[in-house]
């Protein structure tokens, strides 16, 4: 059971991590128009959706989730610079961050599990 857990959880985490970018992207509803809102929304979903390629590239390779998501969380802080709040950082590096030592714990879980 608790393997189980510690397979699912970055995933689903994940997913609940691409959704809650793709939020943000909302905002363009009331300020475009028809080809230009079309445009605006995939520009506002590209994050969400270059984290779903990342997701689908992390669900079989954790070890790659590691890596990938601890570029993701300091890409973002130096993306964004170091001028903003610090709740910025929580809310968009932190998941990231998290996702990370998640795919870490499913990793050296199933190394563990290989090995025994």
């Amino acid at each position: 059971m608790k393997n189980k857990i510690i397979y699912w959880l970055p995933r689903i985490f994940n997913i609940a991590y691409v959704i809650f970018l793709s939020i943000f992207a909302l905002d363009v509803f009331g300020q475009y128009s028809g080809q230009e809102l079309l445009l605006a929304l995939f520009m506002h979903l590209l994050p969400a959706l270059i984290l779903l390629a990342l997701t689908i590239i992390a669900w079989k390779r954790e070890l790659f989730g590691v890596i990938l998501f601890i570029v993701v969380g300091v890409g973002y802080i130096l993306l964004a610079g170091f001028d903003k709040p610090w709740s910025w950082y929580a809310f968009i590096s932190g998941p990231a961050f998290l996702l990370a030592a998640l795919y870490f714990a499913g990793w050296r879980n199933k190394r563990r599990n290989i090995n025994l």
